[in-house]
């Protein structure tokens, strides 16, 4: 496909070390590098997300005005974010990747793309509604964070504004490499940015990162990161091959789910789970209510693939305050454990008993990972343990109902739509918070699967999606 986008202009931006003082920073190692943890490991092969804003507007300034603006907050804040300035390094005579954040490597700045889309707002809009999404198109509302081969950027930006129409309108792309941040990190950098942009940086809760890996006590640290390049970058600087760029032949569909709606399938989990004679001792959370009817939804959806067997579910775990001693919320990288709910097909399908089923497997999977005291034992088999899904029968997911990516104002806003795109498995289910308590739910499945998919997951849900 032709591009639809036109470059305008490429800078870089660098750090604003005149306002560090914002959140006075917390100092990295003598030598500028941080190496990454075992949970980084894990993401070093993985194709970067974009996040995209759409702004419009009357109160959407002017491009020019726009692209200083944001260039100049941004260059703020990574004087208390080094890391998204630094590369992703691969030391040969160690084995480790890296983050190099030292002068050298942070000379180049940040990539800083202002771009020009052939079409309106509207038409911008369209590449993410409908029955299904242009997702070739979106990508290019987003900058191509170049991380195939270290060293490489771990954050890129992009903003582009439509070439028709009179009113004033732009999306904001942002990319940062999944090793040095979490979605927890990235909403936190993301409202530290939109937060000093609004001119909002003196204010009291706004309090600089940590980045100190040492903060996991994990004593086979070093050696299972080692362990986990090896198995997923055996040819490390070359951090991915091509083969694993997911072909672009799935439909993706965003839907929203309203508050009103999420209380519908928290009272059938409630009345199915006592009908299978399990009792809860509360109403099942929003993210275990959410996941638990995407999760039978694609299940039905797939029912002739899946051929009875069992179908499992990723519920990726937030360790921060888990942990022992915990972990600050400030901590930026990855403090997340991969959980595996895993329940036969039949029982998932039950439309008596799916949904409890469903709600019984994900709150079994977290349960078993953080009984007793040592949530990261077993940590060196986490790789293993993916690899022993089977591909078909696995639901990725990633983001949560807690991001709420609709808050992100830099100064003209709230955006009036969010969208997260990544192509890196076929089967993936992302959720973001909502306006009003709702959340919305990006599902990416093979064309052949997802008609079946909106029609199960939309018995809750309104005329709206």
């Amino acid at each position: 496909m032709s591009s639809r986008v036109r470059v305008l202009n490429v800078t870089h931006v660098l750090p604003d070390q005149d306002h560090s003082g914002v959140y006075s920073p917390q100092p990295l190692p003598d030598d500028g590098v941080v190496k990454l943890s075992f949970m980084d490991s894990l993401f070093v092969d993985r194709v970067p997300m974009q996040r995209l804003f759409f702004y419009e507007g009357p109160e959407v300034p002017p491009f020019p005005s726009l692209v200083g603006s944001l260039q100049s907050s941004l260059a703020a804040v990574l004087a208390v974010f080094p890391p998204l300035v630094g590369k992703l390094t691969h030391r040969a005579s160690t084995g480790d990747v890296v983050i190099d954040c030292s002068p050298a490597a942070v000379s180049t700045g940040v990539e800083f793309v202002e771009a020009e889309y052939a079409g309106s707002i509207d038409d911008m809009h369209r590449l993410a509604g409908g029955d299904e999404h242009d997702t070739e198109a979106l990508m290019q509302l987003g900058p191509e964070l170049k991380a195939g081969q270290l060293p490489a950027p771990v954050l890129a930006v992009q903003v582009t504004r439509p070439a028709v129409g009179g009113g004033r309108a732009v999306v904001v792309g942002v990319s940062i490499h999944h090793a040095v941040a979490d979605g927890h990190s990235v909403w936190q950098f993301m409202r530290a940015w939109s937060a000093v942009s609004r001119r909002e940086a003196s204010a009291s809760d706004l309090v600089a990162p940590t980045f100190d890996r040492t903060a996991i006590r994990y004593a086979k640290s070093e050696e299972v990161a080692r362990k986990i390049l090896r198995a997923i970058a055996p040819a490390l600087p070359v951090a991915r091959s091509p083969s694993l760029y997911t072909p672009l032949d799935q439909r993706r569909r965003t839907f929203l789910l309203a508050a009103d709606e999420i209380q519908s399938v928290k009272r059938c989990i409630l009345t199915q789970s006592e009908s299978i004679g399990e009792q809860l001792d509360a109403s099942p959370s929003t993210y275990v209510a959410v996941s638990s009817l995407v999760w039978t939804s694609i299940v039905r959806a797939k029912s002739a693939a899946l051929a009875g067997g069992d179908a499992y579910f990723l519920v990726p775990v937030d360790l921060r305050r888990r942990l022992v001693p915990p972990v600050d919320d400030r901590y930026f990288g990855n403090c997340v454990a991969p959980c595996f709910a895993r329940a036969t097909a039949h029982d998932l399908s039950d439309g008596g008993a799916g949904l409890a089923r469903a709600a019984a497997a994900i709150r079994g999977a977290v349960r078993a990972q953080l009984e007793g005291g040592d949530h990261l034992r077993g940590a060196e088999g986490w790789l293993a343990s993916f690899a022993a899904v089977p591909k078909e029968r696995f639901t990725h997911t990633g983001s949560s109902n807690r991001f709420m990516a609709y808050e992100t104002d830099f100064g003209w806003g709230a955006p009036s739509r969010v969208e997260i795109v990544s192509v890196f498995v076929r089967e993936l289910v992302l959720l973001l918070g909502a306006a009003d308590g709702g959340v919305q739910v990006t599902v990416t499945l093979d064309h052949q699967h997802m008609d079946r998919f909106a029609a199960n997951l939309l018995r809750f849900s309104g005329p709206g999606n």
